[in-house]
């Protein structure tokens, strides 16, 4: 066998051979229902700038029927032109997750505010986080995608 060769085999064995990264503690799972809980609080109550603080600095969310939106200042901007909810709440289906990284499932129920002449929205679907351990404990946001399922209006 050439030396390259034994090289990359002795390589991917050695790599094959290396423990996985530990499943998440109840502690982890805890710190991960927190942030969610926080996120919530916030949306309701209009903190903007305290939602966008549980995302990473490069994270990113994906909404329904608009672009990405990149960057922990400009998912603090997209928050601060989200219109108000009179209502907001999240529910966890499923955390899981190995060593730093974990993702979240769940469901979401929220009601836009009436405004002016515009009567209130109701909304409900699906959502899909992924989030990264921090040094300090906690369990950022790194990408969040969700979508309704309530159905668009016809056109």
């Amino acid at each position: 066998m050439r030396p390259t060769l034994l090289l990359a085999a002795l390589s991917c064995a050695a790599l094959a051979c290396q423990p996985a990264p530990a499943r998440l503690s109840e502690a982890d799972i805890a710190a991960i229902r927190a942030v969610t809980d926080s996120f919530v609080e916030y949306g309701r109550a209009r903190r903007d700038s305290a939602g966008a603080s549980l995302y990473t600095e490069d994270g990113i969310v994906m909404p329904s029927n608009q672009p990405a939106v990149q960057g922990r200042a400009a998912i603090r901007a997209w928050l601060e032109a989200f219109p108000a909810m009179s209502e907001f709440s999240l529910t966890i289906v499923e955390i899981d997750g190995r060593g730093d990284l974990a993702y979240v499932r769940g469901t979401y129920t929220l009601t836009l505010a009436a405004s002016g002449k515009t009567p209130a929205i109701p909304d409900h679907g699906k959502y899909v986080e992924v989030r990264r351990k921090q040094a300090d404990g906690s369990w950022l946001l790194a990408i969040d995608i969700f979508n309704s399922d309530v159905s668009l209006p016809p056109r």
